[in-house]
């Protein structure tokens, strides 16, 4: 396996703590000065909840000086003359403290990685001072003492906030337990930041817990993935591991995926979790039951490679290539017209579902054909080009008449849903007349009262103006639609 150099932390982990990208300005104050004013604050509130509030320095420091857009607010509302310099910051606070005390909770739960003013977290705790809390407090000592970053500890609190109320000396034992696994330590605060339910028990035999780290083990020390990340970085183990807990938030059953994963663990040093959960998602959409994609996808791993949205791919043409009789592709290109011409790859789920061929080809995926879905398979597969050519003309003329990012719209709803770019495709999108999201809603309206997915597809192809009906209104006219449908046959 080859080895990683140390990963980037994704640029939306960092966004999503905090509200913008930058704080507030300090608009009360000369360009000039904000900076040493903002460093002025900083090291004042260190003193400040240090000498004053009695809280450790090191606690004390690492909340000033990572809370920026809560101490920034603080200060924007202090009126400052014209002349105003960095020091007099201290002096407002100084003034301001003797006689209205600050809210330290906001203040720590910003500096712990947590949205500052919107997060909810604070609302658990009715008063304004850290050290009313002392088992917070001292579970956050533990916690950092251990190894864990101060500025991660929101990914905790985020989703297990019964761990900051455990106690030191529980929080210790779970983590030394784990360690005693096997797992080195800076893998094992890596794991927890990613698996936060990991601390919020004891990893009881049989359990999600010991299943997981049972799993984990297989991964990170008897495939040595740990010995591949080189760097003793907490950072990189957190990244590992959130690549690997996606597997399981998306289907895959703890204590059944160790040696899998652990024979692919270069996916989790260099795929993108983006990259991961698109190719979940798309094999979803193909009908795979959720705990078999993870299997599937790590028995083939090259698939997360492949381009599963953009390439074109042609219909009835993919249909012979794929392995249909002849005369089967006849039989579905008069049955469903409406699917047939260019698509792009990205929709071919629901191409599939539109000629009902969705679990005919599920089939023949999960029986090791995932080359179907390649770029090169699905590029040598000829298009019509007589269909290609009226689709266009019809399309030309429909953007003569109506707003083009209307009709482009419309045109991504029909294609997503499994029509191609044909003739019947331009005569639906010319006859809807709402938006693409309002025709997202009653097409899923539609298919919860129990129509085919196939049959939807037909009726909408035959009766356009179905989907400009109000949801009230569908009821009404669904059964003689269906009868008329049935006639047909």
């Amino acid at each position: 396996m080859r080895c990683a150099m140390r990963l980037g932390w994704p640029a939306r982990v960092l966004l999503s703590r905090f509200l913008s990208t930058s704080p507030p300005k300090l608009k009360n104050l000369r360009y000039y000065y904000r900076a040493r004013a903002l460093a002025e604050a900083q090291r004042f509130l260190t003193d400040y909840l240090h000498c004053t509030r009695s809280l450790p320095f090191s606690h004390a420091e690492s909340i000033a000086y990572n809370s920026p857009f809560t101490l920034s607010d603080l200060v924007s509302q202090f009126r400052f003359p014209p002349d105003a310099v960095a020091a007099d910051v201290k002096v407002a606070l100084h003034r301001f403290l003797s006689y209205r005390p600050i809210n330290e909770f906001e203040f720590f739960f910003e500096s712990i990685g947590l949205p500052p003013s919107s997060s909810p977290a604070g609302a658990s705790y009715r008063g304004i001072f850290l050290s009313d809390e002392p088992r917070l407090l001292a579970s956050v000592s533990a916690l950092v003492h251990f190894g864990f970053p101060w500025t991660k500890l929101g990914l905790l609190y985020r989703e297990e906030p019964s761990i900051f109320s455990s106690g030191p000396d529980c929080l210790i034992a779970r983590l030394r337990a784990l360690e005693a696994r096997g797992f080195r330590r800076v893998c094992v605060i890596g794991i927890c930041l990613a698996f936060p339910s990991a601390l919020s028990a004891d990893a009881e035999p049989g359990g999600e817990i010991d299943l997981l780290f049972r799993d984990l083990r297989t991964v990170f020390v008897d495939f040595r993935l740990a010995g591949c990340v080189t760097e003793n970085d907490v950072d990189v183990f957190l990244q590992v591991s959130r690549r690997i807990r996606l597997f399981y938030d998306l289907g895959s059953r703890k204590g059944t995926m160790g040696e899998l994963m652990g024979r692919n663990g270069e996916i989790f040093i260099t795929v993108d979790e983006a990259v991961i959960a698109e190719k979940f998602k798309y094999l979803t959409k193909l009908g795979m039951e959720e705990e078999k994609v993870g299997p599937f996808i790590l028995g083939c791993p090259d698939l997360l490679g492949f381009d599963l949205e953009n390439p074109s791919v042609a219909m009835p043409e993919y249909l012979n290539h794929v392995g249909l009789d002849k005369n089967e592709v006849t039989s579905l290109s008069q049955r469903y017209p409406h699917v047939m011409g260019k698509n792009k790859l990205g929709n071919l789920p629901g191409m599939m579902r539109a000629m009902d061929l969705h679990s005919w080809f599920l089939s023949r995926i999960l029986d090791g054909n995932y080359h179907y879905l390649s770029s090169s398979f699905v590029s040598a597969a000829p298009h019509d080009t007589a269909i290609e050519s009226g689709f266009l003309q019809g399309l030309d003329r429909v953007k003569c008449l109506k707003k083009e990012k209307s009709v482009n719209n419309k045109l991504e709803f029909l294609l997503g849903i499994g029509f191609g770019e044909n003739k019947i495709t331009v005569r639906t999108l010319s006859l809807i007349n709402t938006s693409r999201v309002q025709l997202q809603v009653r097409f899923d309206h539609l298919l919860e009262t129990g129509i085919e997915y196939s049959m939807l597809c037909r009726m909408i192809s035959g009766t356009p103006k179905l989907l400009n009906q109000r949801k009230e209104m569908l009821h009404e006219k669904l059964e003689q639609m269906i009868n008329d449908i049935s006639s047909l046959h």
